[in-house]
């Protein structure tokens, strides 16, 4: 810690000894700093605020309609690509910074000078930008910051108008050209369709459900037909057992008359009463249902026996067989069931050759239905690309109608392009101290620099350290009174020296104040 206060002690010495060269060096140093301090022009800035508004009543109320842009984003991104070399030639001409330029370098320079010199500030969150310039001529400044608002508020409403247009002429073209898509593929498919119509491909149903649908109403077509001839045999039997005439009246006697259509009633309801009482007792309500319906059809048959002897009461002449009304009823049921049998028949041979049609054509329907759900497939994409495309045209005609009404972005200039009264720059208030400490630090870095150059020892342990000598002995200097009165004098006017360089710039600083304050 010793030889490190005598080291800096050393340095100290040295510095004091070439004091005068560094007081020199700070007076040169300040009076050029404070020269360029004054001589630099004033700047005065010009700045505008812009409150960009991108919310509107109907965003929400067609939420789901339109098609909502990032209008934010989109702001934010102008503002941070505004300063462009077009924009800055584009303003230079509005603002006609360009009068007075006589060469292409000059245009250059003033191009990239503007550049630097523009700035868009955005604050906080809250879509309020600031455009500031910097100019000598505040009344240019103001210009700049004016053609600067111009070109902001034009370039998003340009921009925005673009974007609209080609997207509109996009859609446009990709309508068109899946219309036609979907026409072609309409055309294939129905094509396709009337080449094998016969398959019925529209239909929900497979082809092995058809070929089972037609089965089975093919087997009830044959079901139906044995039923109706074993109806007609039976028919015939009862004629051939048929007396011709009417039996004589006599109790017990009503059993023994065939009414065919009734007893063939009364006989499937009792079959399908023994099949209940197989299931159910004599309780049961279908059991009984069905005792009911047999009794009532029993009372049915006695009557139309009793109607049939009183009307043959009434005419004894018809006695024949031909008039007799059982028998006649007989032939007509007989005839009936002849027709419908033939009826049946056709209806089997129909189902029997659709039959072999069907299984005919389910061997070749796995191809056809793979082709027809390819073409299916294809015109599904299309014509669900084709909606979507007519849905975002939709969407787009109905932004652009609220762009037109509701004006999208709505840009408000909260504070009018205008310039400072007062000069903003430079702050000679507090570039003068800077420069005083500036020319004073210079001026002990250039004493320090040259005691270092010159170096001096002052004790004799310093210059034994540094030689590397033995040292034989020291001579004392004995001061005069006139030589320390000379010594007293040096420090005074380097005193003085560095005094007036300080109270100069205090005298600066105290007429920038005064002019400030308008004294």
């Amino acid at each position: 810690m010793e030889d490190l206060l005598r080291h800096a002690q050393h340095v100290l010495r040295g510095m004091w000894l070439h004091r005068w060269f560094g007081v020199a060096v700070a007076w040169v140093v300040g009076i050029a700093s404070a020269v360029a301090i004054f001589v630099t022009p004033d700047q005065y800035l010009a700045s505008a605020r812009i409150y960009v508004d991108t919310d509107s009543v109907l965003k929400p109320l067609l939420s789901g309609l339109i098609v909502q842009a990032n209008t934010e984003q989109q702001v934010a991104i102008l503002s941070r690509t505004l300063i462009s070399r077009p924009n800055v030639e584009k303003l230079i001409r509005m603002a006609d910074l360009d009068l007075n330029l006589k060469s292409p370098s000059g245009k250059e320079a003033l191009i990239e000078s503007v550049t630097k010199t523009l700035k868009i500030k955005g604050v906080g969150r809250d879509n309020l930008y600031i455009l500031e310039y910097r100019d000598p001529d505040p009344e240019k400044a103001r210009r700049v910051v004016q053609s600067l608002t111009t070109i902001f508020i034009e370039s998003s409403l340009g921009s925005k108008s673009g974007d609209t247009d080609s997207a509109r002429k996009f859609i446009n073209e990709q309508v068109s050209i899946y219309q036609k898509k979907l026409e072609e593929a309409e055309n294939r498919l129905k094509k396709f369709k009337l080449q094998n119509i016969e398959l019925r491909l529209d239909d929900s149903q497979g082809s092995s459900t058809r070929i089972l649908d037609l089965s089975t109403q093919l087997s009830q077509a044959r079901l139906e037909l044995r039923e109706a001839e074993y109806s007609r045999d039976a028919i015939k039997r009862q004629m051939e057992g048929e007396v011709p005439v009417l039996l004589p009246d006599g109790p017990g006697l009503e059993s023994t008359v065939s009414i065919p259509e009734i007893d063939g009633r009364i006989d499937a309801q009792k079959r399908n009463l023994d099949a209940l009482l197989q299931r159910f007792t004599e309780q049961h309500p279908d059991v009984v249902g069905t005792r009911r319906i047999i009794k009532d059809l029993e009372d049915q048959k006695r009557k139309e026996i009793a109607a049939l002897k009183k009307a043959a009461a009434a005419n004894p002449s018809a006695t024949s067989s031909n008039t007799n009304p059982v028998y006649q009823q007989m032939r007509v049921s007989l005839s009936e069931t002849e027709a419908r049998i033939a009826s049946l028949r056709a209806r089997v041979a129909e189902y029997e050759s659709r039959y072999r049609r069907g299984v005919e054509l389910i061997k070749v329907t796995p191809q056809i239905e793979a082709e027809f759900a390819q073409l299916n497939r294809d015109y599904d994409v299309h014509k669900k690309n084709y909606d979507s495309l007519i849905q975002r045209r939709e969407s787009a005609a109905i932004t652009e109608g609220m762009s037109a009404v509701s004006g999208g972005v709505d840009f408000r200039l909260i504070d009018p392009p205008r310039a400072s009264q007062k000069p903003v720059a430079p702050d000679r208030f507090v570039l003068l101290p800077l420069a005083l400490l500036a020319s004073l630090g210079l001026g002990l870095a250039a004493s320090f620099g040259v005691s270092q150059l010159r170096p001096a020892f002052f004790d004799s342990s310093t210059l034994v350290e540094v030689s590397g000598l033995p040292l034989l002995g020291v001579v004392s200097q004995q001061t005069s009174a006139s030589t320390r009165n000379l010594e007293r004098k040096k420090r005074i006017r380097f005193w003085l020296a560095l005094g007036a360089l300080i109270g100069c710039f205090a005298f600066g600083l105290l007429a920038i104040f005064l002019i400030t304050r308008g004294i």
